[in-house]
């Protein structure tokens, strides 16, 4: 299934086949440190689930999560290339990433405080977290 958007229409791929590390450079924008690019592709390929947006055959964004096969999931990552925001893009994403994980009981992420309302909209709930990043390791 595609979606439209003002910049065309947007496909989106349940594998990392085709990807490269180009594909990834302009992903994880505003972090402290960005992982490498060979990071980049080895997160996605180790996750369980990948959903990747493309217009055309340029990577515009992507989610994936990783789970325990049985009870809980977890969504790490959401990433929207700039120019293609506000657009419902990530919106889609999430969706169906929530689609590919209804059979979990669990289904949980860690998000900026500015983000909790785009969340809520697709039908989470915030709760109280705890979080330790070690910013040396990617």
């Amino acid at each position: 299934m595609e979606g439209h958007t003002g910049l065309g229409m947007i496909g989106y791929q349940y594998d990392i086949s085709g990807l490269t590390e180009a594909d990834m450079d302009p992903f994880f924008e505003g972090w402290p440190q960005k992982p490498k690019p060979a990071k980049r592709i080895e997160i996605l390929k180790n996750s369980d689930y990948v959903i990747i947006a493309l217009d055309g055959s340029n990577m515009i964004g992507f989610t994936n999560a990783i789970t325990d096969k049985t009870l809980s999931a977890y969504i790490p990552l959401l990433e929207v290339v700039p120019q293609y925001r506000k657009q419902g893009i990530g919106t889609e994403l999430v969706k169906r990433m929530l689609e590919q994980l209804k059979d979990y009981y669990m289904i949980d992420l860690c998000c900026d405080e500015q983000l909790e309302g785009f969340y809520k909209k697709l039908g989470m709930s915030k709760v109280t977290g705890m979080i330790k990043r070690n910013y040396n390791r990617i």
